[in-house]
């Protein structure tokens, strides 16, 4: 057998015990692979870190379309404006407040949904489909389906269940507080299914014996949700939770297309207001600032989660 030894340089073979044909190959097979991964790398650089690095430079420019003429280098004065603005203070509650409500419904529903599926007998292919659906259809269509046929006054769905519970006509979307409430339920309706078919799947994988062993110690279903299925499912309902975050801190499509923002600015989420102020009312400098700031608070929450993930593996 060959030994290894060191190359014509002198140094150490990277490639012990093979022949040099079999090095000259090993070789010829990294440089092929570097070159099949070298357009796909280009691609991502083009599309991802070029922009946001062009992005991050837009931010530390005047730039107004309104009044091209006062262009030029801004610095920081973007990031002082958006600390000193009240608008963008109450868009990033609005969209923490959009985050955790849409997150912890879909979690919790998306749970019990998968429980329950566990425990049918019969349907479970039917439901898993019927489940899936909201999640293939695009955010904006889903907005124009909740907008023109569920929300709509008088002729809506909702407004009509309302209507006949005795609640009478609501103004769903001219209302602030049911605006808030009613991109809520967008969000939480469409992407649901996400968590529920990860949970689901997470459910299924567990072992029957720690169950079988509970039910003999005389351990009610509560106890055993408790101390057996929730633990074993922390991993999975802890990285739904991470997903969904980075998701619902970035949504645009479904809030625009029912909303827009309004009535005012009740549902101006920080995306929201950030194309707001770059494609309405055309400052493209400080609305770069504000989509920084968007990315900021998105990796940093972020980080927040896994930190904590990791914690609780460890």
């Amino acid at each position: 057998m060959p030994v290894a030894g060191p190359n014509i340089a002198g140094e150490p073979d990277a490639l012990p015990g093979l022949t040099g044909h079999d090095r000259i190959s090993a070789r010829r097979e990294k440089r092929f692979a570097t070159a099949l991964l070298a357009p796909a790398f280009l691609a991502l650089i083009a599309t991802t870190t070029f922009p946001l690095l062009f992005l991050i430079w837009i931010s530390t420019q005047r730039m107004d379309l309104a009044m091209p003429f006062m262009d030029g280098f801004a610095g920081v004065d973007n990031y002082r404006q958006l600390l000193a603005d009240p608008r963008f203070w109450r868009s990033l509650v609005l969209s923490l407040v959009y985050t955790v409500s849409t997150v912890v419904l879909q979690v919790v529903i998306g749970l019990a949904l998968a429980l329950l599926l566990m425990k049918m007998k019969r349907g479970q292919t039917l439901f898993r489909i019927i489940a899936i659906l909201p999640v293939v259809l695009s955010p904006a269509i889903v907005g124009m389906v909740w907008r023109s046929f569920m929300l709509t006054p008088e002729f809506g769905v909702i407004d009509y269940l309302a209507i006949s519970a005795g609640l009478g006509s609501q103004n769903w979307l001219g209302d602030p507080t049911m605006a808030m409430i009613s991109v809520i339920v967008i969000h939480t309706w469409q992407w649901t299914p996400f968590a529920f078919m990860v949970l689901l799947a997470s459910l299924a994988a567990l072992p029957d014996e720690i169950y079988e062993a509970a039910r003999i110690d005389r351990a009610g279903a509560w106890q055993r949700f408790i101390r057996i299925t929730l633990p074993l499912l922390r991993p999975a309902i802890v990285m739904v939770i991470i997903m969904r975050t980075m998701v619902a801190l970035t949504a645009f499509a479904a809030i625009y297309v029912v909303t827009a923002g309004g009535p005012g600015t009740a549902t101006e989420i920080l995306n929201l207001y950030a194309y707001r102020k770059s494609f309405t009312e055309l400052s493209l400098g400080y609305g770069s600032a504000l989509a920084v700031a968007l990315l900021i608070v998105t990796l940093l929450i972020s980080a927040v989660l896994f930190l904590m993930r990791r914690e609780r593996a460890a």
